[in-house]
Order: C-alpha cells, then structure tokens, then sequence
C-alpha cells in the first residue's frame, strides 16, 4: 500500500505536491469515489483517476547527465534559466534530478521518473560516495586537508568525515586541485567546507556518483544508464554494498 499522492506523483502526472492540492480539491477519484484526504492509501489493485483519466504507470527511465555549468538542477526555475530536464526534450516521461548540483557546479547527475531509488539514493542513512574536484586559491596544507577528513563545523552543524586529497598545486598561480568525497548532501557543502579551512572554490565539479562517472561524456552529454547499473545503484542503496 502506498500513500495515493505518491502513487500520483510516481506515475508522472505531477510532483507530490501538487498531487495533493488535486486531492484536496476532489479531483482524484479510486475505484469510483472521490477522494479528498490526504494520506489515504491504495493498492496496485485499485483503479485510480486523476481528472477523470485513467492512472498508467509510466516505464522507468534513467539517466546521467554531465552538468555544465550555469544549469539549474530542477525540473523547472522561476527565472526561466535553462534546466537539467532540458537536456531530455524527446523523454515524454516525467524526469527529476536524484539531489542537486549548485548552479555553478558541473559534474554527473542522475535523473530518472522512479521516486522511489531517487529517496534511497538521497537519503542520508545510505550514505552514498560522492567524489567532487575542485580548482582553490590557495594551496591547502596538511593541516586543512585533516581537518576536512575529520570534518569541519559549518553553520549548521559539523560535517561527516571526508576524504581529502591535493592532486596538483600551482605556487606561481597560488592555487590548486583538491579532490574531496563525501557522501552527505547539504546546500553547497563542498565549497563551504573548503571556504571553512581558508580556501574558497573557484571551480568545482562533480566527478563520481557512487560508482557511476562521466568518463565518455563532455558537459551537456548523456546517457541512458545500463540496467545491470540501476540494479546495483538499488542494492548499493539498500545494503551500502555493489556485492
């Protein structure tokens, strides 16, 4: 049984959200009724109709996305900037970004219609690795790269341990690329951290997604992911474990 706004949200008519606000208004009818409290469950058995149509459960599709730069990880913006589901204009399934990547930020993404593997990857409690490379001023000594691998106190509260790495430095540029992993997700955690030990991003890019990359792909590129790749994205997810 599955709460009814998630069961309309998952088969891509609208966000969760707003499947609610169709319910409240008594747009939504199972088996016949109409059905105006939030909550209710249902079954695959049950027939449900959303303004008099039908629900169809739409195929899963999944994808990865090498982000550029300057794109909004959302379905869509306000400000009408370009998004990450306009790279998928000949998908007629409803996608979504699995988290979010800043607006400055490039680097994989993942985006699929199944809600369902998009809160067990997003979900804290998995503690899925993601690798991130960014370009610094400055040049990070030992003593910075430990504290982020212990973890740092930001404004909302001390990040998890890291893994922290200096691949290259530049002393006549002062600066250098820093690979840090970390498998939370908050609001631009990984310029924060490294703007918390005195060394502010000046580029960064997520590079590895779990154990996904964008090795093949140049930014704005995508591919449909394997199967054998979303099999063990859902076991990794559930046991923290490809194997």
């Amino acid at each position: 049984m599955e709460r009814l706004q998630k069961v309309i949200a998952a088969a891509g008519v609208t966000s969760r959200r707003k499947a609610e606000g169709l319910i409240s208004s008594g747009k939504v009818r199972v088996n016949g009724e109409v059905i105006t409290q939030l909550g209710t469950k249902v079954s695959a058995q049950d027939r449900v109709e959303v303004n008099g149509i039908p629900l169809m459960k739409e195929a899963k599709r999944y994808f990865l996305l090498y982000k550029p730069r300057q794109i909004i990880s959302s379905v869509h913006d306000e400000k009408g900037r370009k998004t990450v589901v306009d790279f998928f204009p000949e998908i007629q399934q409803r996608l979504y970004p699995v988290g979010r990547l800043d607006y400055n930020t490039s680097g994989l993404i993942i985006l699929t219609n199944d809600g369902q593997l998009a809160n067990l990857l997003t979900h804290p409690r998995y503690q899925i690795e993601k690798n991130y490379v960014a370009k610094v001023n400055g040049i990070p000594d030992k003593m910075a790269l430990k504290k982020l691998q212990h973890g740092v106190r930001l404004a909302a509260k001390k990040t998890a341990p890291a893994k922290a790495k200096l691949l290259s430095s530049d002393h006549r540029k002062n600066t250098a690329i820093v690979s840090l992993t970390i498998h939370e997700g908050m609001n631009h955690e990984v310029r924060d951290m490294l703007q918390a030990v005195g060394y502010p991003v000046d580029k960064l890019s997520r590079e590895r997604y779990a154990f996904l990359t964008t090795e093949g792909l140049t930014a704005g590129e995508s591919r449909p992911l394997k199967h054998q790749e979303v099999a063990a994205l859902k076991k990794l997810a559930q046991t923290g474990k490809l194997r």
